[in-house]
């Protein structure tokens, strides 16, 4: 995030980062790894002029995506296919770049991951992305830093989170030539974790603050009783919740990023 800057454009200015870190060129064949419903993948489209495929399975999110796709004017340059992005359905140097944002943190294994997007990176084409990481500050040993990091990993949905330096390790170990690495976040002018911190108030965080969330917990509690939500929503929100705690002191004590960045190379 940076000051005077909205938080959508803020994503979009990551988004061109990332675009031009890859060297992508008009009419280039690029891969998402878990594009969600595409947000990315429409903006790095258009920024680039490149045919962008994002891999997704999730069914819900890509016929989602491919609305958003047809609204956006954007449908016959970017396309979704459904599949695990352990076992990927291409042929091996399928694309000219392939690029993951927040996504490839979900691989029950990094060097698994890593080993299929090389697969199907050309030789001589680079493979980028943001990873969610420990940083070089967390202490396996503190109990604190351990719930930090459970909180993080249960309320997300996530395996075990990575050091950065296991990142490193994985994606030389699959191949691949590290270019170069960063935690971005280090040189933010606003901390990555601001909107969701109960303490910052703003109209568009308003729902993440202490009142909102209070607000929010009655009426899914009020929703759930009427059976206008399923059973179990107030459970999840609880675990949301707890989640984005986690986030905030993990940010503020600097043991871990949303914002870990590599640049790699198929040799």
């Amino acid at each position: 995030m940076e000051r005077g800057i909205s938080f959508r454009e803020s994503i979009k200015r990551h988004e061109h980062f990332l675009a031009l870190q890859l060297g992508l060129k008009p009419g280039e064949k690029v891969l998402d790894v878990g594009c969600g419903i595409g947000g990315p993948l429409r903006e790095i489209s258009r920024f680039s002029s490149t045919s962008v495929t994002g891999l997704n399975n999730n069914e819900y999110q890509i016929t989602r995506g491919k609305e958003l796709n047809r609204i956006a004017g954007v449908d016959k340059t970017c396309n979704f296919v459904k599949a695990d992005f352990m076992k990927m359905p291409f042929p091996d140097n399928s694309f000219d770049a392939v690029y993951a944002i927040e996504a490839t943190c979900h691989a029950p294994d990094a060097y698994g991951c890593y080993k299929e997007i090389f697969r199907v990176l050309k030789p001589g084409q680079h493979f980028a992305a943001y990873e969610w990481c420990m940083t070089d500050s967390f202490d396996p040993n503190n109990q604190e830093h351990q719930k930090i990091k459970a909180e993080i990993e249960i309320g997300d949905g996530l395996p075990d989170i990575r050091l950065t330096t296991k990142c490193l390790e994985a994606l030389k170990q699959a191949g691949f030539e590290v270019i170069w690495e960063k935690d971005l976040a280090v040189d933010s002018s606003l901390p990555w974790y601001l909107p969701l911190d109960t303490s910052h108030f703003s109209l568009s965080s308003y729902r993440l603050t202490t009142v909102g969330r209070l607000f929010t917990k009655n009426m899914v509690k009020a929703m759930e009783f009427v059976g206008l939500a399923p059973k179990g929503s107030l459970r999840v929100q609880d675990f949301l919740e707890k989640a984005a705690d986690g986030l905030v002191e993990g940010g503020k004590r600097e043991i871990f990023t949303p914002m870990y960045f590599f640049l790699a190379r198929k040799p």
